[in-house]
C-alpha cells in the first residue's frame, strides 16, 4: 500500500488552519449605540465558548479614545470568561490624532462631571442589553481618563459590583454624590505619578472613608502615570511612561478582584 505525504509547507497550513479553529471562540465586533442624539462607537468582545450567563465589564479608554489598548484589554477580559465593551466616550469617529485634540476632547467631561457619567452609563445600559450578560454582574475598569470615569460611575451609584482604575484622575467635584455608592473600588496607582500626586490619593481616601465605601488602593513604587500603556515611552522623568512590571503587578490585582466580587 502506497502512503502519502503532505509537502511540510500543506501540512503546516493545516496546522495553522486547526489552530484557528481552536481560537474561534472569541468573538469581536464593532458596536454602536445611543446616548441621545449622539452615536457611540464601541468594540464588543466575548467568548462564545462559555456556558451560561456571563459577566460583564466595561473597559473606558484614557484621553486619546477607543484605542487598541482598550481594545486588547476587553479582549484579554473575553479570554477569562467577560463580555467585554470598550466603550466610546467621545462619539463615533471622533478620534484625537495627538495631545492637543485629547486634551481638548477630555476637558469636556472632566470639566461637566454629569456628562461623563450619562455618557458612561449609556455603555453600562448597552451591556446590560447584550445576549448572555447577567446584568446582575458587571464591573468597569479605566485606564487614565478612563480611571477617573469609572470612579465618577461608582460616585453615581451605579449599580456595578466595582470599580477598577488603572492610574486615573481621582478628584473629586461633586463630593456631595460620594454617599450614593454601591460598589467597591479599587485604585490601581503609581506611587510617583505627577498628575495625581499624593496629596490627591490621600484626599480620595478620606472622600471613600467619609462614606463608608470598600475601597482599596494599590501603589506602585518608581511607577508614574500611564504605567499600563506600552506607547507611552519608557522615560519615567516625563511623568508618563510605561511600567512593565507595575503594569503586570496591576493587571493580576484587577483579575483578583473581579473574580472576588463577580462570582455566582
Amino acid at each position: 500500500m502506497k502512503k502519502f505525504f503532505l509537502p511540510v509547507w500543506l501540512a503546516a497550513a493545516a496546522a495553522l488552519a486547526g489552530c484557528g479553529d481552536a481560537q474561534a471562540a472569541l468573538q469581536t465586533r464593532t458596536v454602536e449605540y445611543p446616548h441621545g442624539d449622539t452615536v457611540l462607537e464601541g468594540y464588543l468582545a466575548y467568548d462564545d465558548a462559555v456556558k451560561g450567563d456571563r459577566p460583564g465589564v466595561l473597559v473606558v479608554h484614557a484621553w486619546m479614545g477607543l484605542d487598541d489598548h482598550a481594545r486588547s484589554s476587553a479582549r484579554k477580559l473575553a479570554k477569562l470568561g467577560y463580555t467585554a465593551l470598550a466603550v466610546d466616550m467621545y462619539g463615533k469617529g471622533i478620534r484625537p490624532t495627538g495631545p492637543q485634540e485629547a486634551g481638548a476632547q477630555a476637558s469636556i467631561y472632566k470639566k461637566d462631571r454629569r456628562l461623563m457619567r450619562e455618557r458612561v452609563l449609556a455603555g453600562l445600559e448597552f451591556l446590560r442589553e447584550q445576549p448572555g450578560v447577567n446584568a446582575g454582574r458587571i464591573a468597569a475598569i479605566g485606564y487614565c481618563f478612563g480611571g477617573t470615569t469609572v470612579l465618577e460611575l461608582a460616585r453615581s451609584g451605579a449599580l456595578v459590583r466595582g470599580v477598577v482604575s488603572f492610574h486615573g484622575g481621582l478628584d473629586a467635584p461633586l463630593p456631595a454624590d460620594a454617599p450614593g455608592i454601591r460598589s467597591e473600588v479599587l485604585v490601581l496607582h503609581g506611587a510617583e505619578d505627577p498628575y495625581a500626586p499624593m496629596t490627591e490619593v490621600r484626599a480620595f481616601e478620606d472622600e471613600m472613608r467619609a462614606v463608608a465605601a470598600d475601597w482599596q488602593v494599590v501603589l506602585y513604587s518608581g511607577a508614574v502615570h500611564s504605567f499600563t500603556d506600552p506607547d507611552a515611552g519608557s522615560d519615567p522623568s516625563k511623568g508618563a511612561a510605561y511600567d512593565p512590571r507595575a503594569a503586570k503587578r496591576s493587571w493580576e490585582a484587577m483579575k483578583n478582584f473581579l473574580r472576588e466580587i463577580l462570582k455566582p
